[in-house]
């Protein structure tokens, strides 16, 4: 069962404490769609400038991901640039450069507009919006967002809360969106207003979940050597929608395994710079991982 996803493509400049990349490859939908495309096939909405080598990404074609909706424009491929601290949790953005993603305006391929899994990466509400109108009768929505857009599109961004299934948003953004200091009151307040449940990302302290059921709270899979974080909240996406393509049936103990699945993903991320470590890894990988989480967390 297809997935699609509708986001970023960039090229990063990433410096840690563990060395420097530039131009490297980034962007939502390349660390969504390395991860979920383990699960299931997925189709990429997306642009690129004239810049932008396409066979830096052949290794997606080949784990079934569709690129027909990418569109290739005249002018430079987004660019960011970002230097973490040796607290790695700390990050300085160097530049943002919009470039050809200032223009994006996602069009829906036809063949993309039954897909039953979305995933609506980080961009402007009203795109995202656009997108969903554009889709016939998707399964599930799961939806990205950040501070930027919950201060300067907040009506946008609410009539799209009121449309989607599952929200993903961390500490900072559902104080932001809530006006409550209290997440667990925020994540409350967020149900009430139509999604079926509320993932929090808490980056090296793991994740929350809250649906009508209850709470589910996944600590984050130890990683020792924490080389690059970029991407990960993307790779947790791809993690967590890629294994609820595969469910019959989605309840809260299907969403809990999605947070873990989701959880393992962005453990193998921070291992190496850019996509580097996506890009070697399998399906037996995560489940491996998965099954090594639940024998750390199981009393």
């Amino acid at each position: 069962m297809s997935i699609l996803v509708v986001g970023s493509i960039a090229l990063d400049t990433v410096e840690t404490p563990h060395g420097k990349v530039k131009d490297a490859l980034g962007g939502s939908a390349l660390y969504f769609s390395a991860v979920a495309s383990l699960f299931n096939p997925v189709n990429m909405v997306g642009v690129v400038g004239a810049d932008f080598n396409l066979q830096s990404i052949d290794f997606l074609k080949k784990r079934s991901v569709n690129l027909d909706g990418l569109e290739q424009m005249g002018g430079e491929t987004f660019r960011w640039g970002g230097r973490y601290h040796e607290d790695i949790n700390l990050r300085d953005t160097l530049f943002t450069e919009l470039n050809v993603f200032q223009d994006f305006r996602p069009t829906i391929p036809e063949h993309y507009q039954n897909d039953a899994f979305i995933f609506l990466a980080n961009i402007d509400p009203e795109l995202q919006l656009e997108v969903l109108a554009q889709l016939k009768k998707p399964r599930l929505v799961v939806l990205d967002t950040m501070n930027f857009w919950i201060s300067g599109k907040p009506e946008a961004l609410n009539r799209l809360i009121s449309k989607i299934d599952v929200l993903i948003v961390n500490n900072e953004e559902i104080q932001q969106l809530t006006g409550k200091a209290n997440i667990f009151a925020g994540a409350e307040e967020l149900l009430q207003r139509g999604p079926q449940a509320i993932v929090i990302k808490k980056g090296e302290h793991g994740a929350v979940l809250n649906d009508p059921n209850g709470y589910f709270l996944a600590p984050a899979f130890p990683v020792s050597r924490v080389v690059d974080p970029t991407g990960a909240g993307d790779s947790f996406a791809g993690g967590f929608l890629g294994y609820l393509s595969t469910c019959p049936e989605i309840n809260h103990e299907q969403l809990r395994k999605a947070v873990v699945y989701g959880s393992v993903a962005a453990s193998f991320t921070v291992e190496d710079f850019s996509l580097n470590r996506l890009e070697r890894l399998s399906k037996s990988d995560i489940d491996e991982r998965v099954e090594n989480y639940r024998n750390m967390i199981c009393f």
